[in-house]
């Protein structure tokens, strides 16, 4: 990769006014790749939430949580990445996004180990996907290629240790319960016709 490719002239600026050029470019050379290594891999796939930013046809941002059961992104070659979209709010800021404008970024972070992995990348979405079957309730399945990928200092992470995992993740023969803000009276009756909903009068509280 060349720097031209990777650093534009803002992130030169910075760099040239606090002496880090020589450190950029000795990072790019030696980290940035436009594939996934085997341990990258492991990370990825070890892991159960990630961030994902987008952006509109206008440049303006967006960035979302995203999360699954263990796994629930899967490494497809060295190139590409999967992962399910679930049931949200209906906005479908970052998966609309993309369908206008495929650049995304992607952080990974695992906050017990202290690690994370930056993957920039073009995002694509296909009608049904032959990944969608492996996902229980997933709406469709987000691909991206990969452009760039790297680890990054993970000095200023938090140590965190896990409490509990969401009950609302969808599983493989264990019933989701309904996330108790789709019974607001402010918006239940907007809700999709198809949505569960709609139909299950004995819902759990829960923040969705």
């Amino acid at each position: 990769m060349s720097n031209a490719s990777f650093y534009h002239d803002g992130s030169r600026k910075l760099q040239h006014q606090f002496d880090t050029r020589r450190l950029a470019d000795r990072l790019e050379e030696h980290l940035v790749r436009d594939r996934i290594q085997p341990s990258q891999q492991q990370f990825i796939e070890g892991l159960d939430m990630f961030f994902l930013a987008t952006a509109d046809a206008q440049g303006q941002p967006n960035c979302s949580y995203k999360a699954g059961a263990r796994g629930f992104v899967r490494v497809v070659d060295v190139h590409t990445i999967a992962f399910p979209i679930y049931d949200g709010n209906g906005m479908y800021l970052s998966a609309g996004n993309a369908l206008v404008n495929a650049q995304v970024g992607l952080l990974f972070i695992d906050f017990e180990q202290q690690k994370r992995l930056r993957l920039n990348g073009l995002a694509s979405i296909t009608p049904h996907d032959d990944l969608l079957p492996a996902y229980p309730e997933a709406q469709f399945v987000m691909r991206v290629t990969v452009t760039q990928i790297f680890p990054n200092c993970p000095r200023y992470i938090h140590k965190l240790q896990r409490v509990q995992d969401s009950p609302f993740v969808p599983r493989e023969g264990v019933p989701t319960p309904v996330p108790g803000w789709k019974s607001d009276p402010r918006w239940c009756d907007a809700l999709p016709t198809h949505d569960p909903a709609r139909h299950d009068k004995d819902e759990p509280t829960g923040s969705g």
